[in-house]
């Protein structure tokens, strides 16, 4: 399988080298050449396989330059009981006869970046071995808050790569930025930026766009990449979880092989909901995608219309995993809708950096209009899908997922459609403690508690127990307290890396 840039289908390159690239030289993100076909026979059989064997079948059609050893090593030492606590690694809640969650935040930082940050890592080395890389790979990330956290655990003390993460400065929740400034490690670092998480973005990407400064840096023995969804070896991990929620539904006879089910997705960056579309390219029966904003609701206002405009004002919302205005992984949506058109691509996401807009084609949008709905909510519609899914049922929904459930309940209100439908669960509920109380009780109950004693309140209220890596940064000290305006971020690298 040889993968080719958004931005230019003449580049070919293998699985390994897209990996360890991680943003094509031209600015382009890698896509595969095709995408497998599986039959419905093939689907019913993962119901009854590990998560394990699930991710072997659906990887190992992507990644065809590992061998069968490799890849199975990058799984297994990815996906462990020890991490994630359960042996579904993603296991579904079944909320009621229609509506399922996809609970995608068991591992070790509470957020489903975990799904793929924890086996990114084990790709990455492994590519580097079969690239005969000799160069340090130095990992950039942008974040909205989850992403930070997963990849420095992941990355934490791997051989051969260093790490930093830029957050933006009071633009993610009290324990995400706890997570990520304790974090230990020999080659991480962490760094606020002065502003949202579009300008954390666009600083990284101007460093992997700056071709002098990459000859600075390889001349140092230093080799950028990334661990954004930007990078192929970060999203094919998400396919995997979809086709698993389906063999889950299908080994619980909730389902039976062929239907049809809906996937909601609570997003921002457009990955996680472009890996589901992905499956569905694969086989998946999927009827419909529903798109689920805040009140950065970009994505809704393209998916109604067909014009992206990021000219708009900027939210700080209490889901702010989803803050975000440039949707990157769209692009790779865009390509395929296009039939793989790299100059409309190109033509698109040059409009988007000079203007900030711009509007697809007729025939892209009615394609993408069959497929996609979308709708938003404001904090108060978030706060109340959070308090009525409790009282209803007693299931305790974060901050993200409360926007899907939330968007999902406008969507068969105004439909009418009673198709089963997949939630994706994004993060634990205590990661967004405060929040989440306030919705459950009221501001009061809350105020002048600490996130510790929040935690412990949460844990009485919805009866679930406190993960095991937020407990315990009660111990830690902050390490890492830099901020940085948005144009200095190249020489915080420099700082990092001491390179002059």
């Amino acid at each position: 399988m040889q993968y080719h840039s958004t931005r230019d289908n003449s580049i070919s390159v293998s699985s390994a080298h897209a990996i360890e690239q991680g943003l094509s030289v031209e600015g382009g993100l890698f896509v595969p050449e095709e995408f497998p076909k599986v039959s419905l026979e093939e689907i019913e059989e993962l119901a009854g396989k590990s998560y394990h064997e699930r991710a072997y079948f659906v990887l190992s059609k992507f990644l065809t330059d590992f061998s069968e050893e490799d890849l199975k090593a990058c799984i297994e030492n990815a996906y462990t009981k020890e991490k994630f606590g359960t042996d579904a690694i993603a296991p579904v809640y079944k909320l009621n006869d229609r509506v399922y969650f996809l609970e995608l935040w068991h591992g070790p930082t509470c957020a489903f970046k975990d799904m793929a940050l924890q086996i990114l890592p084990h790709f990455l080395t492994t590519s580097m071995k079969m690239m005969n890389e000799d160069k340090e790979i130095i990992i950039l990330v942008a974040t909205s808050g989850d992403t930070g956290k997963a990849a420095l655990e992941g990355f934490k003390d791997v051989n051969g790569t260093r790490i930093i993460v830029f957050y933006p400065d009071n633009g993610v929740s009290e324990i995400q930025k706890l997570q990520m400034v304790t974090q230990r490690g020999n080659n991480v670092s962490v760094a606020a930026v002065k502003g949202n998480f579009d300008d954390a973005q666009n600083g990284v990407k101007k460093i992997f766009t700056d071709n002098e400064y990459k000859t600075l840096l390889a001349r140092n023995g230093f080799k950028l990449s990334s661990a954004n969804s930007i990078n192929w070896g970060r999203l094919v991990p998400q396919i995997v979880y979809y086709f698993s929620a389906y063999a889950d539904l299908l080994a619980s006879k909730e389902i039976k092989a062929g239907d049809e089910i809906n996937v909601v997705v609570p997003t921002g960056n457009f990955g996680n909901i472009l890996a589901s579309y992905y499956a569905r390219k694969m086989g998946l029966p999927v009827k419909k995608f529903i798109c689920a904003s805040n009140e950065n609701n970009v994505l809704t206002d393209f998916i109604k219309t067909g014009v992206y405009n990021k000219n708009r004002r900027f939210h700080t919302t209490i889901s702010p995993s989803m803050d975000i205005l440039i949707s990157s992984n769209l692009e790779r949506f865009l390509y395929d809708l296009s039939g793989c058109d790299d100059k409309i691509v190109t033509e698109l996401m040059t409009k988007l950096s000079a203007e900030g807009e711009y509007e697809i084609p007729s025939d892209i949008k009615a394609k993408m209009q069959e497929l996609f709905d979308a709708d938003f909510c404001d904090d108060k519609e978030t706060m109340a899908a959070i308090r009525k899914t409790f009282d209803e049922s007693g299931y305790t929904m974060d901050t993200h997922t409360a926007v899907g459930k939330c968007v999902y309940d406008k969507y068969t209100a105004r439909t009418g459609d009673t198709t089963k439908t997949v939630i994706a669960s994004t993060a634990s509920p205590f990661k967004f403690n405060q929040s989440v109380l306030i919705a459950l009780e009221d501001y009061n109950a809350v105020a002048g508690k600490d996130e510790f004693e929040l935690l412990e309140m949460l844990e009485k209220k919805s009866s679930l127990k406190v993960p095991q890596s937020l407990s315990e940064l009660k111990d830690r000290t902050p390490i890492f307290d830099t901020v940085v305006e948005k144009d200095q971020m190249q020489n915080t690298v420099s700082d990092f890396l001491k390179v002059e």
